[in-house]
């Protein structure tokens, strides 16, 4: 599902004023208080935005967003990152794709390669990739998160372990501007640390909102990665940060204005 373009208009306004309110968004907007509320209702319904009385706030840096609505932000965003990482890994390779809704679009565009090892502590990339004929898919074990149907803990870091794969596709809940890789589950932290370790070839996927969000756990360093796959980077000071990494940074928006200019 995608948001109609109003409601990503006002999650924007909402990610950069921490709040919205509703007169403000009517007159922003040019309609009504009551069609206002309605948009804010929808939103807060889908945990996007709390409400608040007269308008409604983003959610703190401490709260991870509900799942399914993560999945609809960015969503177009998502389907490029999820093509160009796809592009990178070859027929035949093995690989570790971990929880998330962007790990999820890469899964999505490897369904038709072949011969591949999908090892995975994702329940719903598992679900999508086991009736591929040409996959084979190998999921962890351990608790599974009710909330989005990752695969965590102790149980899971010792399998990971017992692997060393082609590629890792990971995904994360924030990116510092130092290129510090962060999560809000320790648990899931330690399961991405493992899948990091062993990995020949590390790809990041992450679209550009991460960029505005903060979250407590640290996995990691950006260092740590060979390739990072976004729609936009947000400064030249982050790719500052890439190139000193000696990270390869793949930018989608600016493949597809490449490509606009081509034609």
């Amino acid at each position: 599902m995608f948001l109609p373009p109003r409601h990503e208009a006002i999650i924007a306004l909402a990610k950069a004023q921490g709040r919205v309110l509703v007169d403000d968004l009517a007159a922003h907007f040019a309609v009504t208080p009551q069609t206002i509320r309605k948009d804010l209702n929808d939103l807060c319904d889908r945990r996007l935005l709390s409400r608040i009385h007269g308008g409604a706030l983003f959610p703190s840096g401490v709260e991870n967003l509900e799942y399914e609505a993560r999945r609809e932000m960015a969503a177009t965003e998502k389907i490029a990152i999820g093509q160009a990482a796809a592009k990178l890994i070859p027929d035949n390779a093995s690989l570790f794709i971990n929880i998330g809704t962007t790990t999820e679009a890469v899964g999505e565009a490897l369904v038709d390669h072949q011969g591949l090892m999908v090892i995975t502590n994702n329940i719903n990339v598992a679900n999508r990739m086991r009736v591929r004929a040409g996959i084979e898919v190998i999921i962890a074990g351990g608790v599974v998160r009710g909330s989005d149907g990752g695969i965590v803990g102790e149980a899971a870091v010792d399998f990971i372990r017992q692997f060393k794969v082609d590629y890792a596709v990971i995904g994360v809940s924030a990116i510092d501007a130092d290129g510090a890789l962060l999560d809000f589950d320790f648990r899931e932290v330690k399961v991405a640390q493992a899948i990091i370790a062993n990995a020949r070839h590390v790809i990041l996927v992450s679209d550009s909102a991460k960029f505005e969000r903060s979250a407590p756990v640290r996995i990691g360093h950006l260092r740590q990665v060979h390739t990072f796959i976004t729609d936009r980077c947000p400064s030249d000071e982050f790719r500052a940060v890439c190139r000193e990494a000696e990270v390869d940074l793949i930018e989608t928006a600016l493949m597809g204005d490449a490509a606009e200019e081509a034609a």
